[in-house]
């Protein structure tokens, strides 16, 4: 569960970094509650608390299906639009740090000519990208919805385990032979002690 949690901790940081840089203010929340919830799991997972790994578990449904929301804003599904303000909340006009910093890509930035248009706004023209933004944020949503599958796979395994632990262990009795279900014999029958060897 550690290595598990270490690649989601590194995957929701990496994803943290370039939506920050992005100004992408709906992802940057989603990412800093997956880092705090699977934090969450993992001390639920030494500490041997199931009810912080179903809290993980729950929060992991949730997770993945915003990953897919980000799929489907990004390829455009169901009349999703990746050029609206979603993603900033409608705050600002910033867009992914993947459209003008993919791979390959080159950035010009192009100065209006109408004069009515204010001297310090600039066009950004894009060319040459090896892969398109959007390509890239499918991606990394891909790979939070497969690494969140295995954790929650993981998680409903080791909540299992941890409850057959604690069907298994006599609370009240201890280490007894009955069970506390079941009281103990009210008479016990005695049997003298025979003497091993000569007595003197």
């Amino acid at each position: 569960m550690f290595c598990l949690c270490v690649f989601l901790q590194l995957a929701a940081l990496e994803r943290q970094i370039f939506d920050f840089l992005g100004f992408q203010w709906a992802p940057i929340l989603g990412n800093f509650l997956q880092i705090i919830v699977v934090i969450l799991g993992l001390f639920g997972t030494i500490q041997f608390r199931p009810r912080y790994i179903v809290v993980y578990t729950v929060w992991t449904a949730l997770w993945v299906t915003w990953n897919v929301f980000i799929i489907c804003f990004y390829l455009e599904v169901g009349g999703l639009s990746k050029e609206t303000d979603l993603m900033t909340f409608n705050i600002s006009m910033h867009r992914s740090w993947w459209r003008e910093h993919g791979p390959g890509c080159i950035r010009r930035v192009v100065r209006p000519s109408a004069p009515s248009i204010l001297e310090d706004y600039s066009y950004v023209s894009v060319t040459g990208c090896i892969i398109d933004f959007q390509y890239l944020e499918v991606i990394h949503s891909a790979i939070q919805i497969l690494l969140s599958l295995i954790g929650f796979v993981y998680a409903c395994y080791v909540i299992s385990i941890f409850m057959e632990e604690e069907d298994s262990f006599d609370f009240i009795g201890g280490l007894d032979t009955y069970s506390y279900r079941q009281p103990p014999q009210e008479h016990v029958e005695l049997k003298p002690v025979k003497p091993v060897g000569k007595v003197l």
